[in-house]
């Protein structure tokens, strides 16, 4: 017989990262973000839209499930883009960045107040969520990187 747990002793280290899925969804050179409503975490910051998956989800089924419940539209995950840890005292995720090609449907938001279509050199990653700031650094140098080398 193994050693007994103690059910009052507290749990040592970290909690696990759970993880977030976030959309990069581009038109004509322009990527969408949305304002999250006031009265929520990060409230009247931007983001780039999904959500957490729920136990078992594929991160690419879920963030198509997100952008349907949030914003009404078809999607299709064309790639993973960058994963981006986050810890602070009340939160512990890992972000999954993935490019995004809307299928059908008008955008309606539902959990957000705003959406707006920028260039991502226009972006200002200190309007972001602190967890979508990477994704922001991400954009614009992928974006900046473009132009170079060309004659």
């Amino acid at each position: 017989m193994g050693p007994e747990k103690d059910p009052m002793k507290k749990r040592t280290g970290p909690a696990p990262l759970r993880k977030v899925v976030a959309a990069v969804i581009e038109r004509e050179g322009k990527v969408l973000v949305a304002r999250r409503k006031n009265g929520v975490r990060f409230g009247g910051q931007w983001e780039f839209p999904g959500g957490k998956l729920e136990d078992g989800e594929e991160a690419e089924k879920g963030l198509e499930r997100e952008l349907v419940e949030e914003f009404g539209v078809r999607t299709r995950v064309e790639e993973f883009l960058c994963a981006v840890p986050y810890r602070s005292p009340s939160l512990s995720i890992e972000l999954l960045a993935y490019r995004v090609l809307l299928v059908s449907g008008d955008l309606r938001p539902i959990d957000h107040d705003e959406i707006r279509w920028v260039e991502p050199l226009g972006l200002d990653e200190s309007a972001f969520t602190e967890p979508d700031r990477p994704i922001v650094s991400f954009l614009k140098s992928m974006s900046a990187g473009a132009g170079e080398g060309s004659a």
